[in-house]
């Protein structure tokens, strides 16, 4: 990697990238390390901090590279203890992240773009359409910005990319996070704390199957027939249903792990018993789980949410047929902090500083 007169952000590179870079200063491997433990297990702000650095070093690295940061511009609390963070960017832009506790989980749902360009008609992300994408260090630093606010024995356990936007839209940047945050020498989350939801871009998906991934991987469904999912998620049209699930069937997974399929259920479009049969139908050969998401409802979506009574005969049938299935209990509703809800809208509490919040 050439050094350029631009000052590069630590935070976007890779391992390898660091190791490159360090080598144009004449330095060692081990140096690499080093600054990746500075940088995500210690959470350091600044060259000055990396004090098992020489000082003409860190004055060598001040002048070509930097450590970029964000701080919360606004959070909002919910009763059921869900946080949901705005943070502004460089650039003006903003982006929400929604911190999620689940008796002794911690689940940080992160965004991987400004807005989202895939429209799906349940999620209000999608009517604000597709801004940019965002940075590896502007994935990661939601993961360090929100850790700061934490007591002090408590941790992010999980994380999950299905905030604003598209994971795989933003292919590169995104996986470079995630071998960041799998790294062990930076956050050292294991493989099966990390799961990255995806509309199902098909291109990207046949990308990813060439991979060796360190995550877990959520597909969201929300339809058994092409019809109906075209209805919901105008993706659809472009990549259907039937080549997706032909994927699946010979995607490439771990032992002992399944594709997560997620399944907003919308009253009188999805919900019927009719529907959970079909998709007992189409899974078939799927080593796979599905998540129950009954819609939340919102200003601007134009859906209701099915009775307690139909999602639990849909789930039933699923279980009857052999599938695994999960009625998940959406969090942060009150504070527009739930599945599909992620604006990056004011007003919310205002902090001046970390500690202020708890």
């Amino acid at each position: 990697m050439k050094r350029s007169s631009e000052k590069i952000d630590l935070k976007n590179l890779s391992p390898s990238e660091l190791n490159e870079f360090l080598e144009s200063f004449g330095k060692e491997r081990y140096r690499g390390i080093q600054i990746l433990r500075w940088l995500y297990q210690e959470g350091v702000q600044s060259l000055d901090e990396m004090t098992n650095l020489s000082k003409r070093f860190r004055e060598e690295l001040s002048q070509v590279s930097f450590i970029s940061n964000l701080l919360p511009l606004r959070v909002e609390l919910a009763r059921d203890g869900t946080k949901k963070f705005l943070f502004q960017l460089e650039d003006g832009n903003r982006i929400e992240s929604v911190l999620i506790p689940d008796k002794a989980r911690l689940t940080l749902c992160l965004s991987t773009q400004v807005g989202c360009a895939f429209g799906c008609r349940f999620c209000l992300t999608g009517k604000i359409g597709w801004k940019r994408d965002l940075t590896t260090s502007e994935i990661l630093n939601q993961i360090l910005s929100v850790s700061k606010t934490l007591p002090e024995k408590r941790s992010i356990t999980n994380i999950v990319l299905m905030g604003m936007g598209e994971p795989l839209a933003n292919y590169d940047n995104t996986l470079k996070a995630i071998s960041l945050m799998h790294q062990p020498d930076a956050f050292k989350f294991s493989s099966r704390r990390i799961t990255l939801s995806t509309v199902g871009v098909l291109p990207e998906l046949e990308r990813l199957a060439k991979e060796k991934i360190s995550f877990r991987l959520a597909i969201s469904l929300n339809a058994s027939d092409e019809e109906t999912r075209s209805q919901l998620m105008p993706v659809n049209r472009r990549y259907p249903l039937k080549k997706i699930l032909t994927l699946c069937k010979n995607f490439p997974l771990r032992p002992r792990t399944r594709i997560t399929f997620e399944y907003v259920m919308v009253e009188g479009v999805n919900d019927s018993p009719q529907d959970a049969k079909k998709l007992l139908r189409i899974l078939k050969g799927i080593p796979s789980k599905v998540n129950l998401i009954p819609l939340n409802e919102a200003p601007g979506i134009p859906f209701k949410r099915p009775s307690e009574e139909k999602v639990k005969r849909f789930q039933e049938i699923l279980m009857e047929g052999g599938l695994t299935a999960i009625v998940r209990t959406s969090k942060g509703a009150e504070i527009s902090a739930a599945c599909g809800q992620l604006q990056a809208k004011e007003p919310f509490q205002s902090f001046d500083s970390i500690e202020e919040i708890n």
